[in-house]
């Protein structure tokens, strides 16, 4: 099968184009920029900028399916969740639209219907709703959040040798390795109109995360908690600074204070031993 992978270079991108080459699809990889993978199989690379319509020009053409991650997940001062999640996402959607493509897969958050003040989720929102109603056979996933990321946000607070976490009340997650979530949605793409609320098969309170990255790192637990209101005026402050900021500060607020448990748990890679190897590492 004829697959166009957008983001395809990526963290999730990547092990997805991974997990659809040792399927035996065809790859057309899309990306602003091409990385060695050290893949081998059947594969084109093209480059892509999803806010320019003239550069997804038949791109979709003898494509069975679509699949896109691409989303801003880092602070940008020129462009916004609405152009890249939403909007860009749309200018593929109507590619594969002319082209005729029946199946078209996007990689959202969960509970993105439920923050419309936190862009990088609202935009995903709208895009979801756009997908719905165009007459393509659509998979939605909403995962809860990958292991990369929580380690990335816990490592330089433990490190400094303390941990700071929002609000007065527990809150959990099961997040997911991108190497279990880039099989599951390989092995998903050919199911009709589904959505998926997916996370791994451990679930922890970010304070039990905390200790084991506490642990893992040689360093005595020091967790201190803080007014999540905080992170409202910091975003606000920002906001009127137009530096790109205002986004990811609202969107971290929203994922250390709400439950992030997806009621589907899959995969087999332990987030406990993914992070006592990653502090290993170093």
């Amino acid at each position: 099968m004829k697959v166009v992978l957008a983001g395809a270079y990526g963290n999730l991108g990547a092990d997805i184009f991974k997990a659809l080459l040792k399927a035996g699809h065809e790859v057309v990889a899309a990306d602003m920029i091409e990385r060695d993978l050290g893949v081998t199989g059947n594969f084109s690379f093209r480059k892509v900028d999803v806010t320019d319509p003239a550069t997804l020009k038949g791109i979709c053409d003898g494509a069975d399916c679509v699949i896109t991650t691409v989303g801003l997940t880092k602070t940008s001062a020129e462009v916004t969740n609405y152009q890249i999640d939403y909007q860009g996402n749309l200018n593929l959607l109507y590619e594969a639209k002319a082209a005729g493509v029946k199946r078209f897969t996007y990689i959202s958050v969960l509970k993105a219907d439920k923050a419309p003040k936190v862009p990088m989720l609202h935009a995903k929102y709208l895009f979801e709703e756009e997908l719905k109603k165009s007459g393509l056979t659509w998979v939605i996933h909403r995962p809860t959040g990958y292991f990369y990321d929580i380690v990335k946000v816990f490592r330089p607070m433990v490190e400094k040798g303390e941990v700071t976490l929002l609000g007065k009340e527990p809150v959990h997650a099961n997040v997911i390795s991108t190497e279990d979530f880039a099989q599951f949605i390989v092995e998903r793409m050919m199911d009709d109109n589904k959505t998926y609320d997916v996370g791994g098969k451990e679930t922890y309170s970010y304070e039990e995360i905390a200790n084991m990255c506490f642990e893992a790192a040689g360093k005595p637990a020091v967790i201190k908690r803080a007014p999540a209101v905080l992170f409202d005026i910091l975003a606000f402050v920002n906001k009127f600074k137009k530096n790109g900021k205002e986004a990811i500060l609202r969107f971290s607020k929203w994922t250390l204070t709400e439950e992030m448990v997806g009621d589907t748990a899959y995969g087999d890679m332990s987030f406990k031993q993914y992070i006592k190897d990653s502090f290993r590492k170093g």
